[in-house]
């Protein structure tokens, strides 16, 4: 659509804004639906509109949307038109390529375009759950609380994957500094005691010589070393972008001490709250699980929601399609669907699910750090240890040829 920048009258104030419009004709509507009168009009050339079009690929953050999700809630709830409160939010915003996203969104909506359609132009923005539970405000007429309730549940879902990859800088960090350190001690150390031990004319320990062939490879092969790193990491990144690296990734980390268990946990939280989130917006306990199974990272929960849903469409309990899966969801979020199931309190059910694993998650991210920290030590000494006595020996050897 072309681009125009124009100036408006509105209650005695002059405005200036730039947006997408079809034509001329659709700007006038939309100026004169909103109680404006135009001032004047100017049609932006392609090369200014590729320009703001790149700038929609910018990065736009979770914390973002979740804001956007709040402050939207209150002020409809304060009775603002939804295009009055994308105007005010689009002046408040401090990053530009959300402002060309709510300013484009204003157009959709001026239009005559719902909220929730105008969202699904920005599939990568908005989630299929953020437009879902829009859509059944729209339809309810509780379009504030359904944005109020998708803003808690972005907001508590982005602090659990803040705390889980919180847990896992830690070990990360030492372990990367232990390498690097490794290397630098190996590429300019080692050498120089190198020089001295051949000085002695003695026969080298096994672990001095494992040391020495290690320095002399990386120093003679630098560049080659960094170069194969280097690409280990690309390959793996790509490997990670592919369907079968992805269901990999997923296998190691589900069966690996404590992180699986933590996994576990935090797809079950995730899967509560969602769901308590949708069913509460009035989506229909199928389109709930569909949506939830698109929330969820590791594809055995995915796949696992995909069936159940399927399950549920011919008749069957949602709590039966996950008792049985132990391996995947505790059974306690099984038992306490159950329950709600029975007792018609779902949402609330899934709701103090929800909790409890956001929970335990919090807790078990504290308690990570304490439970590596020992391992790491010992790894630590296992290194240091090693390259001291390598580098001790040859000293005893030396004193044993003079005895």
């Amino acid at each position: 659509m072309p681009l125009y920048k124009y100036k408006f009258l509105k209650d005695g104030e002059e405005f200036e804004e730039t947006k997408e419009f079809a034509d001329k004709s659709s700007l006038y509507m939309a100026v004169r639906t909103n109680n404006a009168s135009i001032l004047s009009v100017e049609e932006i050339n392609n090369k200014k509109k590729n320009f703001i079009s790149f700038s929609f690929r910018k990065k736009i953050k979770p914390m973002e949307v979740i804001t956007f999700a709040k402050n939207l809630s209150v002020m409809i709830d304060a009775g603002l038109a939804v295009s009055r409160a994308l105007t005010v939010l689009g002046k408040q915003s401090k990053n530009q390529s959300f402002v060309k996203v709510l300013d484009s969104m204003n157009v959709s909506i001026n239009e005559g375009q719902t909220l929730s359609k105008a969202l699904e132009s920005y599939p990568k923005i908005f989630s299929g759950l953020f437009i879902s539970m829009v859509r059944a405000g729209e339809e309810s007429g509780k379009l504030s609380n359904s944005l109020k309730i998708v803003a808690d549940q972005l907001e508590k879902s982005y602090n659990l994957s803040k705390k889980v990859k919180g847990a896992m800088i830690y070990p990360m960090v030492i372990i990367s500094l232990i390498l690097v350190l490794g290397v630098v001690m190996m590429v300019y150390m080692v050498p120089t005691l190198t020089e001295t031990f051949k000085g002695l004319n003695i026969e080298l320990p096994l672990p001095t010589r494992i040391i020495i062939a290690i320095s002399d490879f990386l120093r003679q092969n630098i560049i080659l070393v960094f170069g194969g790193v280097t690409l280990l990491i690309f390959g793996f990144a790509s490997l990670l972008k592919t369907v079968k690296g992805k269901n990999f990734i997923d296998f190691v980390i589900l069966h690996t001490p404590m992180i699986g268990n933590m996994s576990r946990e935090v797809n079950a939280a995730r899967t509560a709250r969602t769901l308590s989130s949708l069913i509460s917006s009035g989506v229909d306990i199928v389109g709930a699980i569909g949506i939830t199974s698109e929330v969820l990272q590791n594809h055995y929960f995915k796949d696992l929601l995909e069936s159940s849903a399927k399950r549920v469409e011919i008749g069957e309990l949602l709590s039966a399609t996950l008792v049985d899966k132990k391996n995947l969801y505790p059974v306690f979020v099984g038992e306490m669907l159950a329950v709600g199931e029975e007792t018609g309190k779902m949402t609330d059910m899934m709701n103090n699910v929800a909790n409890y694993y956001e929970n335990e998650v919090d807790q078990k991210t504290k308690d990570l750090s304490t439970v590596i920290e020992p391992f790491l030590m010992i790894l630590i000494g296992l290194a240091v240890g090693f390259f001291a006595i390598a580098m001790l020996m040859p000293t005893y050897s030396l004193v044993d040829v003079i005895d």
